[in-house]
């Protein structure tokens, strides 16, 4: 039986949720999905500039399971510049603190 997963920590919501190439023909073209552990990940590490080690400690998970979710984080990004599909950021296995840390909100889940 697996270990059971460890919830990843991300500072916020995405301020979109969705891109889509233009013009967006959905003809045959489905839609990929990037957990928002992802995005996080790419935003610490490309946006932010983190070491993969400062990175991994604000998410709360170890430095080779930081780099296991940028990679395929990066994977999907590159899948839809180069197949011109369309993004949707969503669902994942993450914790977000509240602003006063009192509660915590928790998502769980993945694409329908």
């Amino acid at each position: 039986m697996p270990r059971p997963r460890k919830l990843r920590f991300i500072d916020g919501p995405p301020i979109v949720d969705r891109f889509r190439p233009h013009p967006f023909h959905s003809k045959g073209r489905e839609d990929v999905f990037l957990p928002l552990e992802g995005l996080e990940a790419i935003r610490l590490r490309d946006y932010e500039g983190l070491t993969q080690e400062g990175a991994a400690e604000r998410m709360n998970v170890s430095r080779q399971t930081f780099g296991r979710i940028l990679t395929q984080a990066r994977k999907t990004v590159a899948e839809t510049l180069v197949l011109g599909r369309g993004l949707r950021i969503e669902g994942g296995h993450f914790e977000m603190p509240s602003r006063d840390c009192r509660r915590r909100r928790r998502g769980r889940g993945g694409p329908p």
